[in-house]
């Protein structure tokens, strides 16, 4: 299992390597200037209410299929903007690839993801990840043992949970 992982790994970090020119998308501020981030991904689809918290959108990158078993994908959350509190049967790897943003495990205290972070989340774990209050998140997810299931998803972050950050 962890070659498959490695292996799917290895391969996304040589299609980003191999791209050489970013997307650029404009992101409207709240006082209306632009401001210009560059994706390594399309931005992708928005993310349903029901399960995220603010504008999050999602683009998948590697489907689920009975080979590999492993499903990767890359979601942008724009600042403030976080996920419900959910669970992956087979756990969750996360790869910062821009910005800052926070994560939870229930029980434990919020942590702060940066750039180049990897952060692995437990199998049938229950925790939350998003953007920082002041700055977008991309975050590349893998999620392993897809035969297990994908996500369970849960209630929302509360505003209180979410504002615990110590820094």
């Amino acid at each position: 299992m962890i070659k498959k992982v490695i292996c799917v790994v290895a391969l996304i970090s040589t299609a980003v390597a191999c791209n050489n020119k970013p997307k650029e998308n404009p992101i409207v501020q709240k006082d209306n200037t632009i401001e210009k981030t560059d994706f390594i991904f399309p931005q992708g689809e928005k993310g349903s209410p029901d399960f995220f918290t603010g504008n999050a959108y999602n683009y998948g990158l590697v489907p689920m299929d009975s080979t590999y078993t492993t499903l990767v994908g890359n979601v942008y959350f724009e600042p403030g903007a976080r996920s419900n509190w959910h669970t992956h049967p087979g756990g969750q790897i996360l790869i910062i690839t821009d910005g800052i943003g926070y994560h939870q495990i229930e029980g434990q205290p919020v942590e702060v993801m940066h750039k180049g972070d990897v952060v692995k989340c437990p199998p049938n774990v229950r925790h939350w990840h998003g953007a920082s209050k002041d700055s977008d998140l991309q975050q590349m997810y893998i999620v392993p043992n897809t035969e297990k299931g994908i996500v369970e998803w849960m209630e929302a972050v509360t505003d209180e949970q979410y504002n615990n950050v110590k820094n």
